[in-house]
């Protein structure tokens, strides 16, 4: 378990042992950060901006314990149909999108040579997709296979290492696509462990709406990345952002949530399979919290 980034002050006397600014959390944030006893994983979403370089991610990797393990977004040079302005809106359609020779050159190699084994979920969030790439998502899921089976193996340098596929259109849940897309996931363990990526906001379904696909892929790994609470909506992480800040306390708590979660991490774990979450401070208002309510609800005997 962990959290999405470290680079929050607010998380003085939750994280912090003192006083963390913004200049001391880039030099020593995630080496603190990597000796609370529950942090366990990091989400290193900025490599969705921009490509990180090896030596981005051996940084990262000289940080932290040997059983540490990083949760990776791959870039959105390959995950993001669409060319994007700084606004987020789409300018342009993205040549480059699922190609899979740049998802190893830009995003597999680098981050496996850089973390080596600390290399945990290495995860494609595809992003939200044009009205004319939505009516034709078979085609999607057959592409993301493609790339899919063109990346080169974790194991022999990541032992724990799984790749996770996570969608922002529930049209990929659609009794239609549905097995479509488990199809392709399951075909995709030929080369590494592979799984649907639970992705918990308000623009995909609830967690228990997209439990079904993952019992389609039992047993395998779980990645889940728990990102903001349902009740800002789709387009609600800046209103979030506003509520919640500094993030050092529960604002919204959300026991429904953490207790499906809970039980799918104890499902996953008890079959053998590893599991990955991370917690954005959006999903309830404080992810450290969240983490900790999270262990909490994992416990024998834990009622809510």
């Amino acid at each position: 378990m962990g959290t999405s980034s470290w680079h929050f002050p607010g998380w003085a006397g939750l994280v912090w042992d003192g006083d963390y600014g913004e200049s001391k959390l880039s030099k020593e944030g995630l080496q603190a950060y990597s000796r609370h006893p529950l942090l366990r994983t990091v989400s290193l979403d900025r490599a969705f901006y921009r490509p990180l370089s090896v030596s981005h991610y051996a940084g990262y990797a000289a940080q932290v314990p040997e059983g540490f393990r990083f949760v990776v977004k791959a870039p959105a040079l390959v995950a993001d149909a669409q060319v994007r302005a700084e606004n987020g809106r789409g300018m342009a359609p993205n040549p480059a999108f699922l190609d899979p020779e740049l998802a190893v050159r830009e995003f597999i190699e680098p981050a496996l040579e850089g973390l080596g084994s600390k290399v945990g979920a290495l995860v494609f969030q595809i992003s939200p997709l044009p009205h004319h790439l939505l009516a034709r998502l078979p085609e999607v899921i057959e592409r993301i296979g493609v790339m899919l089976a063109a990346l080169p193996p974790l194991r022999p340098t990541a032992p724990d290492g799984v790749v996770g596929i996570e969608v922002r259109d529930a049209g990929f849940l659609s009794a239609a696509n549905a097995p479509l897309l488990a199809r392709m996931l399951r075909e995709a363990r030929a080369t590494n462990p592979t799984t649907y990526c639970l992705g918990l906001h308000a623009k995909m379904p609830p967690i228990e709406d997209q439990l079904p696909l993952l019992r389609a892929l039992w047993p395998g790994p779980l990645v889940c990345r728990w990102n903001l609470h349902r009740r800002h909506g789709a387009y609600g992480y800046e209103t979030a952002k506003q509520t919640y800040e500094p993030f050092n306390q529960m604002v919204d708590p959300d026991p429904e949530t953490r207790a499906a979660l809970a039980r799918v991490i104890a499902g996953t774990t008890g079959a053998g399979q590893p599991a990955y979450v991370t917690i954005n401070n959006k999903a309830e208002g404080s992810a450290p919290l969240s983490v900790v309510a999270l262990a909490q609800a994992m416990l024998p005997g834990f009622e809510h």
